[in-house]
């Protein structure tokens, strides 16, 4: 048995017999942490991946068979956000010759060891920025004074989560009705609602993580703790204003009774204490991309738990999911005002940066999520909010249509070649991500139903 730090490069052929044909959490999460290049040719015993496409962030070549890619059988536990990460990033090639199909690497060495759930925590590539970019962020602090401050709300006029919940300041009596009237609409609401729910909530409670994330950036980071530029003073207002999120539906769902806080309660903190990280180099420009796709797909989620509560006869749980969103929304055109300022000064990188995190798929914040039992935890999550129609591939390719039209991306004029390349490439995502999604439901509707459980909900039965 070696040590955990797993290979750069990994090249399996002519593979007949291998442990890796029986590959596990472990052995995945232990060699995506490290793997850069991966060649799978002439293997066609081998049926399932030897990495996991989420965690292996630090991939960037991809070759395999493309007969071999054809037949390649996905676990359960894989969602579609998975396979359309390797699919990607993937380059298929025909066989060199007719009997064997194989193009000879040098010889790699092969590392196997143990590592425990969750999945390995790689550690994002925070890079450092060109001072000439710094000073460039740096000299947009006017301008996020003038056009990005205003987005916010003063405290005095915004919500509290205590507006919508039951008013505690009444007496007992009145209060205790307050909540048994809360029990009783979400007596109503399927488990499989509540799964998502509750995922959406520990995703909000993990805020102290993207706050971290955007004070590694240089340029706009909050140098002393209360500085007063205006980059400063956004990620500041920006974390306070979403920390009502988590605070809200955690209480709501806690008068509910019927989730397991304890499990719950464990998952939050485990997913904080594990950190995020994302499929692409840390920039300042990178980040803001980032975070103008995130900002949108919780507002597609909020609005999609907002619609189901509605139908379920919820209508309070209804107007909490919906006020969320609006908040996703006022913040999502506050990052992507960001990024279209950044394509104004500074078109190429920014071209380049766009590509860079787009083209690595988004990796969901919350992927590290852990209740200490279940290591495929947020992957089981996926694939119900997928089932539920709460965030999809379409989604997915929705958001990426959006972004293009919203940045103007097919118009951008003065790019180099480099960024002209990554102009053309982003502008194709959409249209790959929905042939993929094509494909997965296909392979979808042959599968036979699975079961999962979920501790959030004392551990009951999802047939999906």
């Amino acid at each position: 048995m070696s040590s955990t730090k797993g290979p750069k490069n990994l090249l399996l052929s002519k593979l007949e017999s291998h442990p890796t044909n029986e590959f596990g959490p472990s052995y995945t999460a232990m060699i995506g942490a490290s793997l850069e290049t991966l060649k799978i040719l002439g293997s066609p015993n081998l049926k399932r991946l030897p990495v996991n496409p989420k965690t292996a962030t630090k991939l960037r070549e991809t070759v395999v068979g493309e007969k071999w890619f054809n037949a390649l059988e996905w676990d359960d536990d894989q969602t579609d956000d998975d396979k359309l990460h390797l699919q990607q990033r993937v380059k298929l090639v025909k066989p060199k010759t007719p009997d064997t199909g194989i193009t000879r690497f040098p010889r790699r060495r092969t590392v196997f060891a143990v590592a425990g759930p969750p999945a390995s925590r790689p550690i994002p590539n925070t890079v450092t920025s060109p001072p000439e970019k710094v000073e460039l962020l740096k000299s947009l602090s006017g301008w996020a004074g003038e056009n990005i401050l205003p987005l916010l709300k003063p405290v005095e006029k915004s919500w509290q989560p205590h507006d919508l919940l039951p008013d505690s300041s009444l007496p007992s009596d009145e209060f205790v009705e307050q909540v048994l009237e809360l029990r009783k609409r979400t007596a109503e609401l399927p488990d499989d609602y509540l799964v998502v729910l509750v995922g959406d909530l520990i995703t909000e409670e993990a805020l102290p993580t993207y706050m971290s994330l955007l004070n590694r950036s240089e340029g706009v980071k909050d140098e002393t703790g209360t500085s007063p530029d205006a980059w400063a003073v956004w990620i500041r207002s920006w974390t306070a204003e979403e920390n009502r999120h988590g605070d809200l539906l955690n209480k709501y769902l806690y008068l509910s009774g019927r989730v397991n806080m304890p499990m719950i309660e464990r998952t939050i903190q485990n997913l904080i204490g594990s950190g995020m990280t994302v499929a692409s180099e840390i920039t300042p420009y990178t980040g803001l991309v980032y975070t103008s796709f995130q900002e949108r797909a919780t507002f597609i989620t909020h609005g999609n738990t907002a619609r189901l509560a509605r139908q379920r006869g919820d209508p309070v749980l209804a107007r909490i999911c919906g006020t969320i969103a609006a908040d996703e929304k006022r913040h999502e055109n506050a990052y992507q005002m960001m990024v279209e300022k950044l394509l104004e000064v500074d078109p190429t990188d920014t071209m380049l940066a766009i590509s860079d995190m787009l083209g690595q798929n988004i990796t969901m914040p919350a992927h590290l999520m852990y209740d200490g039992e279940n290591p495929n935890l947020f992957n089981h999550f996926s694939i119900v909010a997928q089932k539920l129609g709460i965030y999809t591939i379409a989604d997915y390719a929705d958001i990426l249509d959006f972004l293009i039209e919203r940045w103007k991306l097919e118009k951008l004029v003065g790019l180099n070649s480099k960024a002209h390349k990554a102009q053309d490439f982003v502008c194709g995502l959409p249209h790959k991500i929905r042939k993929v999604q094509e494909r997965v439901e296909g392979r979808a509707q042959k599968k036979k139903p699975q079961t999962l459980r979920f501790s959030w909900i004392f551990n009951k039965e999802l047939i999906l």
